[in-house]
């Protein structure tokens, strides 16, 4: 190699590391930046199964990022606490032993401060490890890890978000996570449109050089018979529209599974827990208010309806002459969509109303605010093929009795989402940002 191509190739090289190096920290600080204003007492609730505590999450992303970079390729390296790899692996079996899920709550050591510690200890052992790998040539041995570790962090940022807002609902004094201005009036959204796709062979799933998870692979074709996509996510006041013609009384407009839960929840000693309008809903008089991360709030009848199961949306849709989206018609329309709406990092937390002027014949609401209940069960592409290694029980052994949603939400950060991105929950789920639009076959 001459040396005008050697330099080049250091350059190149470094400029690699300080990318990668600029996003591990970028992501690692917003992190923290989430909660500032936090008490340690509100890091370490668990109010629910399926939420883990802040402090939680903090420390598991500190330990991907150990288990996973540090230890197979720092030489010599030593765990700050070799205790951390039991209290804070996920479900990585190839890993080892993981504490009970449900009991997370119950850790009460390490300390917050601690946990803090732990974070700086690893985030500094991953500049020097980048800095060392640039200057021997060999970053692209970690490259890829450093990368899926971000990403990996940002979707427990927004795990962070919708765990502490379920923790904060169960508190009667209802705390504030991050304080907002007042929510306009509201004013009106533009009506339902619906946009046609004349069907036809299309082509879904990722293709390319940039970052994506396993489970956005292989792009194949689909086969999809004409369909209408409705223009906007359904809101609030057309929900509440649902539940004044006694939408959960209906057993004609349910799935079997859902009329059952609705069933069995009404009785509930907790109002949250009864499926009988979204999560965080309550009456103030003859008044809907809901809990947000600001604090309470009436319920806004322009914002998207948000807290909604697999079973709700699709009672919705069947009330309304209409169905839900598989994921292959929401991506083809996605795909001609740009990613705008709000996004973790507008720091609102919050879905917000389509503007009264949005442009008319075209999908608005793609991306951000909501994430969108899809019909398709999530399962593997064909051809889908896991990562090697521990990586590999990333997404691939969750792919059952699981339905997929898409487009992100007002908790997920914008440069983590694109129209590929497939995230799945279980029917019942209702604690994450999710909403719906509606679907229906060509007339």
């Amino acid at each position: 190699m001459g040396i005008t191509a050697e330099v080049a190739s250091r350059t190149s090289r470094s400029q690699v590391a300080d990318d990668l190096l600029t996003r591990y920290r970028a992501v690692r600080t917003f992190s923290e930046r989430m909660c500032q204003g936090m008490e340690a007492e509100d890091f370490v609730i668990q109010s629910m199964p399926d939420v883990s505590p802040t402090k939680w999450h903090l420390a598991h992303t500190t330990w991907f990022f150990e288990a996973f970079v540090l230890i197979p390729h720092e030489p010599g390296y030593q765990p700050l606490n070799a205790e951390y790899n039991y209290l804070f692996n996920s479900y990585y079996n190839t890993i080892g032993e993981q504490f009970c899920r449900p009991r997370r709550g119950q850790i009460s050591r390490p300390t917050v401060r601690e946990v803090t510690e732990y974070r700086h200890y690893v985030d500094e052992r991953i500049a020097a490890l980048i800095e060392r790998l640039d200057a021997d040539g060999r970053i692209g041995e970690i490259q890829d890890t450093v990368t899926l570790g971000t990403h990996h962090e940002q979707q427990h940022q927004e795990l962070m978000t919708t765990d502490i807002k379920h923790v904060f609902s169960m508190n009667p004094l209802r705390p504030v996570w991050h304080a907002r201005a007042q929510d306009a009036a509201p004013v009106g959204v533009p009506a339902l449109e619906w946009i046609d796709h004349p069907g036809g062979l299309v082509s879904i799933g990722y293709e390319g050089t940039g970052f994506h998870f396993d489970n956005e692979t292989r792009r194949h074709q689909v086969w999809l018979e004409p369909f209408q996509l409705g223009s906007r996510l359904v809101t609030n006041a057309e929900y509440m529209a649902f539940m004044e013609d006694r939408g959960y009384e209906r057993p004609e407009l349910w799935l079997s599974m859902g009329w059952a839960k609705v069933r069995e929840t009404r009785l509930a000693e907790n109002d949250w827990e009864r499926i009988d309008k979204p999560l965080y809903w309550y009456l103030e008089g003859d008044e809907w208010w809901q809990f947000t991360l600001a604090g309470p709030r009436r319920v806004h009848a322009d914002e998207p309806v948000v807290h909604v199961s697999y079973y709700e949306a699709d009672a919705f849709a069947r009330w309304a002459s209409g169905r839900l989206p598989s994921e292959a018609e929401w991506e083809v329309m996605a795909a001609q969509s740009e990613i705008e709406g709000a996004f973790s990092d507008d720091f609102v937390f919050h879905p917000r109303p389509l503007s009264k002027d949005a442009a008319k014949g075209k999908a608005h609401q793609m991306f951000g605010d909501a994430w969108e209940w899809t019909r398709s069960a999530y399962e593997a592409y064909p051809g889908f093929k896991a990562w090697e290694g521990s990586a590999g029980e990333y997404n691939g052994k969750f792919m059952a009795n699981q339905f997929v949603l898409r487009g992100g939400s007002c908790a997920t950060p914008r440069d983590h989402i694109r129209p590929t991105y497939r995230n799945f929950f279980r029917a019942e789920d209702r604690w994450q940002f999710m909403g719906f639009r509606l679907a229906r076959d060509a007339q």
